[in-house]
């Protein structure tokens, strides 16, 4: 008969944790201090690792102890699988997370009824275990519960070409991933449409001829009656009119996209609202010029690194228009 060896002893991890500690702070006592263990005990799982790799790891030097080769070379490769280990252990919380996880949005109406949907039955098609739960909030409110924690992804607009309409001051402390850009336009009755207006270009890199040709097609509405919606939107309509060289005469406000419209369908006045909003309604008595040179920015927000359910959801958002 063939003699077969005996099985080789399996390194303990927790041994190897042990001694990358030891190897790292330089004794027993200080690896002792970094893993809260007791000294005794740190002692004990080296004897330990020592007598499953049969050879030495350490010996005496004056009132400390040493690595030996072998257990210098042990403690560099201790330090590669805990490293491994920990990996693997990312990554399977990231597949259950995908799995079985949730993910909270918080956005603004018109994202809600448009882009949101698409991107959660995407989200929902590629990781069917994993719950979704949506908030509507406008920008400062969807900002507050992301800092707060109360939601994982917050989805706001920005104003880039009228700084002092923008809805949110600071953006360093969050992780900014663009979703589109998002066309506005002048919402008139059928018969108010300027000869032209139809002609300019929507979302993009404005240029000086777009400013310019914005510039004018508000500026005839100078004697207009207007309605207002929601309080960084009427920021946005005042500044661009006082560009025009006019403060806008505002008779109505209402953050309400669809009343706005049945307003301006009604002869109450004229109106700007973004590409968004009349994607998730249109009126059919209302008219709609695509103001050259103005756009709004569509940005999904998280803090630092996100979860695997948020970055998914982020991704669907950029796939969905994309």
């Amino acid at each position: 008969m063939t003699d077969v060896p005996p099985p080789a002893a399996q390194l303990d991890l927790t041994r190897l944790r042990v001694l990358a500690a030891v190897a790292r702070t330089g004794s027993v006592t200080a690896a002792a201090r970094e893993l809260h263990y007791a000294q005794p005990s740190v002692s004990h799982h080296l004897s330990r690792l020592e007598a499953e790799a049969g050879i030495p790891l350490l010996e005496r030097a004056g009132r400390g102890v040493r690595l030996t080769e072998a257990g210098r070379m042990l403690a560099e490769r201790a330090e590669e699988i805990i490293a491994r280990v920990a990996a693997a252990q990312r990554e399977l919380d990231a597949l259950a997370g995908l799995r079985a996880g949730r993910v909270r949005l918080a956005a603004f109406p018109s994202a809600l009824a448009t882009v949101v949907p698409a991107a959660v039955q995407g989200l929902r098609a590629a990781h069917p275990g994993l719950g979704v739960t949506l908030v509507e909030a406008e920008p400062p409110e969807a900002v507050a519960a992301l800092r707060s924690g109360e939601v994982d992804v917050a989805v706001v607009f920005e104003h880039p070409d009228v700084r002092h309409a923008r809805s949110v001051d600071d953006l360093s402390p969050f992780r900014v991933t663009p979703v589109l850009a998002d066309s506005v336009h002048l919402v008139t009755a059928p018969d108010g449409a300027p000869t032209g207006a139809d002609e300019g270009p929507g979302a993009g890199a404005p240029s000086t001829d777009d400013d310019a040709a914005g510039t004018a097609l508000l500026r005839r509405h100078a004697e207009a009656t207007w309605i207002a919606g929601c309080e960084r939107c009427r920021a946005d309509l005042v500044a661009r009119c006082a560009t025009a060289g006019y403060a806008p005469r505002i008779s109505f406000e209402t953050d309400d996209y669809v009343a706005v419209q049945a307003l301006v369908a009604a002869g109450a006045g004229v109106s700007l609202l973004p590409g968004l909003a009349l994607r998730a309604h249109r009126h059919p008595d209302v008219a709609t010029h695509p103001v050259p040179g103005a756009r709004r920015d569509v940005l999904a927000l998280t803090v630092g690194e996100p979860s695997p359910p948020a970055r998914a959801l982020v991704e669907q958002l950029v796939a969905t228009v994309g």
